[in-house]
């Protein structure tokens, strides 16, 4: 593996200034750094601060479809399962196994969400920007 050049992507989840809910996709780029010394340079990318971590678990009957805006920022991960969430401006994305969603939509319309899948996500709470 190269450890000069690698990106990373995931969808970020927001509303604009008129309370609508929409994703946008984000890359960014990893670069080498010595993370665990003496082991060779991994690629790295700092994202935002966080203040705690949960796990999350569900199933497919959870009600999750009237729209609600996210409690509080954060990232998800899915670890395990698959979910769909749907903005507010109309579209629909799915989140399988591998997955990352950054939640800043904590105002506005929201985003209705469905478990298809039986869930696990791992959720990083981000602190206060």
């Amino acid at each position: 593996m190269d450890v000069t050049m690698q990106r990373a992507r995931y969808v970020r989840l927001f509303a604009d200034a008129h309370g609508e809910s929409h994703f946008d996709d984000v890359e960014i780029e990893l670069a080498a750094v010595d993370f665990a010394p003496p082991a060779p340079p991994l690629n790295v990318a700092s994202l935002f601060p966080a203040s705690r971590c949960s796990v999350i678990g569900g199933a497919p009957s959870w009600a999750g479809g009237i729209p609600h805006p996210s409690p509080r920022r954060q990232v998800f991960c899915t670890m395990q399962g698959e979910y769909e969430v749907t903005v507010s401006d109309g579209t629909t994305r799915r989140f399988p196994k591998g997955s990352l969603l950054l939640l800043e939509d904590t105002v506005g319309k929201g985003h209705a969400s469905r478990i298809l899948d039986e869930l696990l996500i791992l959720a990083v709470t981000l602190e206060d920007e």
